[in-house]
């Protein structure tokens, strides 16, 4: 009996959301501008970060950033509430990354650093364990765990390294991943494991 009120509790918090989203999508498709401006500031910031993470520079990441919001645009005549928007856009925006990445064939050396304004920001620096820089012997550690954690980065395919970031810096489920990237959840799911399985491989002696 608790579970079953707390499912009706979780969907009365949900549903009006839902809802709230389908009522802009298609007055949208009707042509209000206010509504795809609310949707966009619903999800700017997300695919913003999905750009920079999977790309790297924040001059490609911006660049796709508008070509998403505009391909949505041009195309939201076509959503037909199969899925969330949310996993919709992020579908335009990976494929517009990947697309993005095998055009310019992917410097090897790079994916794990992000470029900004501020200098180089290494994204492996979330996954290492936090206290280092009171400890000489743990920073060493640090660093020698995020120089193969870069390496392990580098070697992946597009799409491995796109899996890895979706569940791991944007925390998706795989299912998302799998409905973004156009594939299913097993995919995703064996996806990420090859990826796991290169960690463990490169990194044997740190865990």
């Amino acid at each position: 009996m608790l579970a079953v009120q707390s499912t009706a509790v979780l969907e009365d918090r949900i549903t009006p959301a839902l809802s709230e989203e389908a009522s802009l999508i298609r007055a949208a498709q009707r042509g209000d501008q206010d509504a795809f401006e609310r949707l966009v500031r619903r999800y700017d910031q997300g695919v913003l970060r999905i750009a920079l993470n999977i790309l790297g520079r924040p001059e490609d990441a911006r660049d796709i950033y508008q070509e998403a919001f505009l391909r949505a645009y041009k195309n939201l005549h076509t959503f037909r509430f199969d899925c969330s928007f949310q996993t919709w856009i992020y579908r335009i925006t990976t494929n517009l990354c990947l697309d993005q990445l095998r055009r310019r064939k992917v410097r090897r050396e790079e994916p794990a650093v992000l470029e900004t304004g501020e200098g180089a920001v290494d994204r492996t620096q979330e996954i290492v364990e936090p206290g280092a820089a009171g400890n000489p012997m743990r920073a060493l550690f640090g660093r020698e765990l995020r120089e193969r954690l870069q390496k392990v980065l580098a070697g992946l395919t597009d799409r491995e390294r796109t899996v890895f970031e979706l569940r791991h810096f944007e925390g998706m489920k795989l299912k998302e991943i799998g409905e973004v990237l156009g594939t299913s959840e097993e995919a995703a799911k064996n996806c990420l494991f090859r990826v796991t399985q290169k960690m463990r491989a490169a990194l044997g002696d740190f865990v």
